[in-house]
């Protein structure tokens, strides 16, 4: 399988062909229907350039209360099962024998970014993080474990498939920018990221 390895984040380019990408996208629409779209705001109350919701037993939340883990949407209902075809992409690259318990699903419209962060809301960071991405292209940059460091940044694009594990499980990543009309595969544009997690 041929990875890229970008500051200990192991890429997967192009490991969902374009059948996958699209039956993803409904499985994505499923999840929105059962669990609408949000736009969260930091614990300093700004809110977020990114709309998500989440599947899965538990789902990611910020407000200004912070950053943490729910059992319910913030409409008050159950979050839905993670899809069975995104469970299996984790099966297939996280080299874990437990499932993940949130898929987190962030979209990008053309002026969405995400700074650099660490994920460090689950319990066990020997839990690898995978991120799978739909859509338009969108400039993803890894540093270190410590903020302010160098850092290395690829043009992920619809299909590939990043692992933050090891080493690399707390390194500071972001989104840089989307390049708007890259990919065809949302008759709108944007892009869609699939976060997978275990949380404890």
């Amino acid at each position: 399988m041929n990875t890229v390895d970008v500051n200990g984040a192991v890429v997967h380019p192009g490991l969902l062909d374009e059948t996958a990408q699209r039956a993803l996208v409904e499985d994505v629409r499923a999840i929105v229907r059962a669990a609408p779209l949000f736009r969260p705001v930091t614990a300093r109350g700004k809110p977020m350039s990114v709309r998500m919701t989440s599947a899965g037993e538990k789902g990611w939340v910020s407000d200004r209360r912070g950053y943490r883990y729910e059992p319910r949407h913030p409409d008050g209902g159950p979050w839905p099962p993670i899809p069975q075809a995104v469970l299996e992409i984790w099966r297939r690259v996280a080299g874990v024998a437990r499932d993940p318990q949130c898929c987190l699903v962030n979209f990008y419209d053309a002026d969405a970014r995400m700074g650099l962060h660490q994920d460090r809301d689950e319990a066990d960071f020997s839990m690898p993080v995978v991120s799978v991405s739909l859509g338009d292209e969108a400039l993803f940059r890894v540093g270190g474990t410590e903020r302010g460091g160098p850092t290395k940044s690829i043009w992920l694009r619809s299909g590939d498939v990043a692992v933050l594990g090891g080493a690399a499980r707390l390194a500071y990543h972001g989104i840089d920018r989307i390049r708007p009309g890259s990919s065809t595969l949302l008759p709108r544009g944007g892009r869609i990221n699939l976060t997978l997690r275990v949380v404890d």
